[in-house]
């Protein structure tokens, strides 16, 4: 389980940049709202414990047990859809000895896991409709149970990922090609058939922002959250107003932005870190996706390179789609911004995640 390992070959680059974005987080935490601050600084103990912990554990003897992890997973699944704890409509949430915590958080990691270890083992019949068929009922089981809480927005971050893992598996060109497009008129027919009066894809209130994003003039108050994050945005200019400031036009000030410490914490951040505040949050965002990458590209197997990959990607899809949201490029979703938005099951989740990585790069191929 635990090996000699050499300090010059761990990745502190990685866990510097997790680390400071981490820290960057914090401090707009506070700003944003400060009764959130002190557990956010707990968590991120929390987190660097538990990496530099899962750091130091062989991964492959982790993945021994990846069935049982997980049917684990499920099993939390299940338990926030009978036991769970519902916040303003959603059941998301569940309680074990006081501590409160979101299970499809974990679930990211735990399907990372599985998958790369479930690729791995089938890597010369990967492109195989069996092995397809396989790895979709496998994929489909949390992700019904994860979507029907409701969270779409993570069920689709589940999907990116797959997808993603599943192209770097080494899944046939051809195949992906035709995906492709069936997707691109799939999706335009999905919106169409939302739009209307009636459907039952969606529910009305997911629908609700889905047309506030394409004609937020007519759904004015369905919009209204993101119309007050761009302009909280755009307000930041070059240099922002600055953290925890006390001007009167601030939209975060005027609680015009809900919910600001988390799924539009990068409202916060445009407004009072400015356009090169914001720029630095990406680029710190994307330097640890590029670290993740980089160490599974010198992974000894290609398990060690999908779980590499599939950090990395989680972190790139969700970075995107929470900055989209912020932005009005997308429609309102409720997803946290990796290692910047409060939310302690979140943030001790990804640094699971970086543990494994960090573990990955201590048995890399030597050249």
């Amino acid at each position: 389980m635990l090996k000699q390992y050499k300090i010059k070959d761990y990745g502190f680059r990685l866990i510097l940049w997790a680390t400071a974005l981490s820290i960057l987080g914090i401090m707009i935490i506070g700003s944003a709202n400060e009764s959130y601050q002190t557990k956010q600084i707990l968590g991120l103990g929390l987190g660097i414990v538990t990496m530099v912990i899962v750091s130091l554990i062989d991964y492959k003897w982790i993945l021994n047990f990846i069935w049982l992890i997980y049917v684990a997973g499920i099993g939390l699944l299940l338990a926030v859809r009978f036991f769970g704890t519902e916040v303003k409509g959603a059941q998301r949430w569940i309680e074990i000895a006081g501590i409160q915590f979101q299970p499809s958080d974990l679930e990211k990691i735990i399907l990372i896991l599985f998958f790369a270890y479930f690729f791995s083992k089938h890597e010369e019949n990967i492109s195989k409709l069996k092995t397809i068929i396989f790895s979709l009922i496998l994929l489909g089981i949390p992700w019904i149970l994860v979507k029907e809480q409701p969270d779409l927005s993570t069920s689709i971050v589940l999907i990116l990922v797959f997808c993603a893992m599943f192209f770097i598996a080494g899944l046939s060109y051809k195949i992906i090609g035709g995906i492709i497009m069936v997707c691109i008129p799939a999706a335009v027919i999905f919106l169409s058939i939302v739009t209307q009066p009636g459907q039952t894809l969606l529910e009305g209130y997911q629908v609700n922002r889905i047309l506030a994003w394409l004609r937020p003039t007519e759904y004015a108050d369905q919009a209204i959250q993101q119309t007050n994050s761009i302009i909280a945005i755009g307000s930041g200019q070059l240099y922002g107003k600055g953290l925890n400031n006390n001007v009167v036009s601030s939209v975060k000030n005027g609680n015009f932005v809900a919910e600001p410490q988390t799924d539009f914490i990068f409202s916060v951040a445009g407004e009072e870190l400015g356009f090169i505040g914001c720029c630095i949050i990406i680029l710190l965002e994307l330097l640890i996706a590029y670290e993740c990458i980089r160490i599974g590209r010198k992974a000894r197997d290609l398990t060690g390179t999908l779980i590499c990959c599939g950090v990395g990607s989680l972190i790139v899809f969700q970075s995107f789609m929470n900055i989209c949201v912020a932005t009005g490029l997308m429609p309102n979703t409720g997803l946290p911004l990796p290692f910047v938005s409060y939310g302690l099951t979140s943030l001790v989740s990804l640094f699971i995640g970086i543990g494994v990585v960090l573990n990955i790069g201590l048995q890399a191929k030597k050249y």
